[in-house]
């Protein structure tokens, strides 16, 4: 009997290798195949019995020229790049770290809003060249700062915890009707964009969510407050906090994700002197580096001894099409 093939199709920076052995260990036959392209991943994994997944997208189309694929494990938290009906509806486990980086991701937020208080978007431009240079809009004190969270999950409650004490107020909005956080006052959405002086998502990116934050939402923002997304970048209309950034409606905004990645040349968020921006790396430590790849492999290991993965998105059809 042939061992079964896991194929992945692109890591980004991280090193697979501990994946692999883990995978080989448990007879798995791997392949790595670093690319986001649909043709590439249908001809190098035609055979596969394990799709492991970074951030390309897996549409039904894919999913029909893969016919041996049972499991997808994903690289991330998130499983937007999957159409996880189309799995399911193939018998297709779907699975995902789980929240291994809740405490890299809140914290990278933490610092992105505390950068966005003190107007490191500035300073840090303009330090080294002008040294008494001042922006129109100074650093503000963060005991009289409003902090609203768009999503109030693991990560928006460690946010939270992290700004208790330190900011004036904390407004929260959450849709799924969690109680709020110790310290965070709930309200609506329209009441956190129009009352906070940094609005913070953490969010996933579905059809309810993508493009939450339009030209409408933006507009109604609090006029000089920061939009800070460590989320996706879908969520928020780039063209439209693009606009809100040159005409100063909003003072800045803190990203670490953007809706098309890696930025191509002229993309207007990317290059703003308003934007703090960083590589979608708020997930990134040392710890979720091993982590992050072991986890990954440890779903498709599960799935081959046990039938279920350690974190899956939903049950699939029994009877695989």
């Amino acid at each position: 009997m042939s061992a079964p093939i896991a194929v992945y199709t692109d890591l980004d920076d991280l090193d697979p290798a501990p994946g692999v052995t883990l995978l080989e260990t448990a007879g798995f036959e791997v392949r790595v195949l670093e690319t986001r392209d649909p043709d590439s991943i249908a001809e190098g994994a035609a055979d596969a019995t394990a799709l492991l997944v970074g951030y390309a997208p897996v549409d039904a189309d894919l999913l029909a020229r893969l016919p041996g694929v049972r499991i997808l494990s994903m690289l991330s938290r998130g499983h937007d790049a999957v159409d996880v009906d189309a799995a399911t509806a193939r018998g297709i486990w779907v699975a995902t770290i789980g929240d291994l980086a809740t405490a890299e991701v809140a914290t990278h937020t933490w610092a992105l809003a505390l950068a966005a208080v003190r107007r490191l978007d500035f300073f840090t431009l303009h330090g080294r060249r002008s040294w008494l240079d001042r922006p129109i809009s100074g650093p503000r004190r963060l005991s009289e700062i409003t902090l609203g969270l768009v999503g109030l999950g693991r990560i928006g409650a460690k946010v939270a915890e992290f700004a208790a004490g330190s900011v004036g107020s904390i407004l929260g909005h959450d849709h799924s009707g969690r109680a709020m956080p110790t310290g965070v006052s709930a309200a609506s959405l329209a009441q956190v964009v129009t009352h906070s002086d940094l609005v913070s998502i953490h969010l996933p990116l579905d059809a309810r969510t993508e493009r939450l934050f339009d030209a409408d939402l933006i507009a109604r923002m609090r006029p000089g407050s920061w939009l800070i997304n460590v989320s996706r970048g879908g969520i928020v209309d780039s063209t439209a906090l693009a606009d809100a950034l040159d005409s100063g409606h909003l003072a800045g905004a803190a990203l670490d994700v953007l809706d098309t990645e890696p930025p191509s040349a002229g993309d207007r968020l990317a290059e703003h002197p308003h934007v703090l921006l960083t590589p979608h790396v708020a997930y990134l430590s040392d710890a979720t580096a091993r982590d992050y790849v072991l986890t990954q492999a440890r779903n498709v290991v599960q799935w081959h001894r046990t039938g279920r993965p350690l974190h899956p998105v939903a049950t699939p059809a029994s009877v695989p099409l």
